[in-house]
């Protein structure tokens, strides 16, 4: 899950009018209104978010204090400039047309005039401080998220599939105290079975690109295209748009959308002249179409009546994986390059519209691994491992019997307009008495990132000779019905190797 950290952009343009604008973009993910208490905000919501998150509720009062400074230096700026006029006017311009001498006012209005340049000064790199310290505050958090940095006591259990046999009354229940009947195990894992069937090359990969890199072949091949054409009908057949969109995006857009940390993180920079010192022709690779799909309408004003809108982005995704070092090694479980139908949602700016909306896309990836006959479970993701953008985030894991224990396939978020701020999506107008502009609400939610989704469905298909392709995935493969082994375990590498020697 990745993403995403804004900008307060407001557009002049009435629904109407509606076209992308080249705006500046102030970074500032939240409306400062909704802080400030003589314009209707609500601070201590926002102080009490930021302790949920286990982040510096203080923050929250030096962006006020700062803004507190602005304010005042604009007032004094402003009652300088009408002293500044009044002295012009009524004092140093009389005195010049009737010859007198006005030596002394005019000192005055030198004053006067240098103190506005000050301030004016002063007031960018003030106001610039605020907005940094603005954009550091998260989203407030949905009253179901549980208040708690610990994922693996505390993420709520708010769905099973197929139910247990002692049903599933004990649900909504705390990760760390529910208790039932786990799904069947089977022998082999996801990398070996992958193998056996002939469907990647991992060594051959690693040879050539490096570390996680991989070959698909044959089935392989065929499995992760049948996966992504079953998943366009399957969000075709729900209203959504299928897009596929571009693999890179350029900085600046990027800047308005992922977390700073991302950039570190999961991006891969890709340098455009080789004579660009200042680094204006940098793009990024997209580690998921949200991003792309985010400012899919950067700068539109969209009409409540377009909304919602619905997209089911096609894409290859490229994350740096940086610190998974030694996480999932074998397979392409966890990987730098790989496919995935994700959902991305617009809608008005209305709160209930946008859990509607989240739950609705929930319920999209749930029928999806249903009709694939992948067991999982969906939890409620905890309070401070949520990033900025999200009030809510549920997981849905799907089941690894060679495994035994569940592992993350889709991650379902609801980021209100907290993104759009950053890409300057507005939506509606603006009515008689309000102070804040409205801005759509986004989600996303992954659909299948196709390596997992392979690596669930070997899993769970498994035989002693291969594994059963899903139905559902059949006519996307020719008729296919049962993958065979076409060889044997593969072979240990050095390292696995080393790492058993040492055991012994």
């Amino acid at each position: 899950e990745l993403f995403l950290h804004p900008a307060v952009i407001s557009s002049p343009l009435p629904p109407q009018h509606r076209t992308t604008q080249k705006t500046k973009q102030n970074k500032m993910p939240i409306d400062i209104n909704d802080l400030r208490e003589y314009k209707g905000g609500n601070p201590e919501k926002y102080r009490t978010a930021q302790k949920q998150r286990f982040k510096p509720a203080e923050w929250v009062d030096e962006v006020l204090e700062l803004d507190e400074k602005v304010r005042e230096m604009v007032a004094e700026r402003d009652d300088s400039r009408r002293q500044a006029n009044k002295l012009q006017k009524e004092v140093i311009g009389p005195k010049k047309k009737n010859k007198e001498p006005c030596d002394e006012e005019v000192a005055q209005l030198k004053d006067l005039q240098k103190k506005i340049k000050d301030l004016e000064t002063a007031m960018p790199e003030i106001e610039s401080d605020r907005d940094a310290k603005l954009s550091k505050i998260g989203n407030i958090v949905d009253p179901e998220v549980p208040v708690s940095h610990d994922e693996d006591e505390d993420n709520l259990v708010v769905g099973l599939y197929p139910s247990p046999p002692e049903g599933n009354d004990m649900i909504p229940c705390p990760l760390g105290k529910i208790q039932y009947t786990l799904p069947e195990i089977k022998p082999m894992t996801h990398d070996d079975l992958l193998w056996r069937i002939g469907g990647y090359e991992p060594v051959r990969g690693q040879n050539v690109a490096g570390h996680r890199a991989y070959f698909l072949t044959n089935v392989g091949v065929l499995l992760n295209q049948a996966i992504i054409n079953y998943g366009i009908a399957f969000l075709q057949a729900r209203e959504y748009n299928v897009v596929q969109p571009p693999f890179f995006m350029k900085k600046e857009v990027m800047a308005g959308i992922a977390q700073l940390e991302d950039f570190d993180e999961q991006l891969y920079k890709v340098s455009g002249k080789t004579d660009d010192p200042s680094g204006e022709t940098e793009k990024y690779l997209i580690a998921t179409s949200e991003q792309p799909l985010c400012a899919y309408h950067k700068g539109d004003w969209l009409s409540e009546s377009e909304l919602p809108k619905r997209y089911a982005g096609i894409s290859t995704c490229f994350r740096k994986e940086a610190g998974s070092s030694g996480k999932d090694i074998r397979g392409i479980f966890r990987v730098h390059q790989f496919e995935k139908i994700e959902q991305f949602c617009y809608t008005a700016d209305d709160l209930e519209l946008s859990k509607a909306e989240q739950q609705r896309m929930l319920d999209s990836a749930k029928e999806f691994y249903e009709s694939l006959g992948i067991p999982y479970r969906v939890v409620c993701i905890v309070s401070g491992e949520l990033n900025d953008a999200a009030i809510k985030k549920y997981d849905l894991e799907g089941w690894f019997p060679g495994q035994q224990t569940y592992r993350e396939l889709v991650s379902c978020s609801n980021c209100t307009d907290f993104q759009a701020r950053g890409v300057g999506t507005r939506c509606g107008t603006k009515k008689k008495g309000e102070t804040r502009a409205s801005y759509v609400h986004m989600l996303n939610s992954t659909l299948c990132a196709t390596g997992r989704g392979i690596c669930a469905i070997l899993e769970n298909f498994q035989k002693e000779d291969g594994v059963v392709v899903p139905e559902v995935l059949r006519p996307y493969m020719g008729g296919m019905e049962f993958m065979p082994f076409t060889r044997g375990p593969m072979e240990l590498t050095k390292g696995e190797k080393g790492k058993l020697k040492k055991k012994k």
